[in-house]
């Protein structure tokens, strides 16, 4: 990161926002030998059964599945399988352009994930490399064997917050919480809510969204295909700023949203520069009246 050009945070949900489809549907959950509906019913089912978080539902089945069925998993594994996970158009070359951009107008650009899909798997997909973190879950690994056998990390759609936060302060490592529950000034915090903007798809993000936009950054609900009942409640509703198709190539409406965004938090840049600077001017004056 260049030393002293502000940031600018793009936050993303990853299922349904930055890919047509959920991650596991690509590869794990054929080879598992299943069909997507089947293992998300079953997953479903075992939920409620135990009463349990619909995030450790699906990895537990994940697990004991791959268990039942003799197919042996690790790291590596879902990795190879993140190859597989297709992207929307224009991924290939968005990260880039956004970042250009944001550069001509002084900032440090920064992506991450917020996912309540499988991290391992993000990291083998061909845009893992842009993001400054990957927050998703994410399993134990027996040392002996390599294969996953306990959940190391959970993010279901509220927990996700957490991670705003972090990355508004800078404690980016999920193991530090002590100083990430200590108050810190706003203007002593890496990356202000007004230069932060999430991008998700759906109901799911809204407790995300809500928190950036009501902190005065901005909120982008994508969709596929035509627009849903449900996005169009969230931006006549003010839970969102903007929506856009699932489009990320150049020119489109998506990155003229974000490069507009940008437009719009350096102007304000400029003005709290000038603004005290004028208020500078004026308490050097009035001492000097004084004197």
């Amino acid at each position: 990161m260049d030393a002293g050009k502000p940031i600018l945070a793009l936050m993303y949900d990853f299922d349904h926002t930055l890919s047509p489809r959920d991650m596991q549907e690509y590869a794990f959950i054929p080879e598992l030998g299943m069909e997507a509906g089947d293992f998300w019913r079953l997953c479903r089912d075992v939920g409620n059964r135990h009463h349990m978080d619909s995030i450790l539902a699906y990895m537990y089945v994940m697990i004991f599945e791959a268990r039942r069925r003799s197919m042996r998993l690790s790291r590596k594994t879902f990795n190879r399988q993140g190859e597989k996970v297709e992207l929307f158009p224009g991924m290939d070359s968005w990260f880039q352009r956004v970042n250009d951009y944001g550069a001509g107008l002084g900032f440090q650009v920064e992506h991450y994930v917020l996912s309540s899909g499988i991290k391992e798997i993000v990291e083998g997909t061909p845009i893992a490399d842009q993001f400054k973190m990957i927050y998703a879950a994410e399993f134990v690994y027996n040392e002996e064997s390599g294969e996953p056998e306990w959940p190391a990390m959970a993010i279901n759609y509220t927990s996700k917050t957490q991670f705003i936060y972090r990355i508004n302060k800078g404690i980016l490592d999920v193991t530090e919480n002590d100083r990430l529950n200590e108050h810190t000034p706003h203007d002593k915090r890496r990356v202000p809510f007004t230069n932060m903007i999430y991008v998700g798809d759906g109901s799911t993000d809204v407790p995300c969204m809500k928190l950036v936009s009501s902190r005065g950054g901005h909120a982008i609900a994508v969709y596929t295909g035509r627009r849903s009942h449900a996005v169009n409640d969230m931006l006549v509703h003010g839970r969102v700023h903007f929506v856009a198709p699932t489009d990320y190539r150049a020119g489109g409406e998506m990155e003229q949203i974000v490069f507009s965004i940008f437009d719009s938090v350096a102007a304000e840049s400029r003005n709290i520069a000038l603004n005290r600077k004028q208020l500078d001017e004026a308490q050097r004056m009035l001492e000097d009246e004084r004197k």
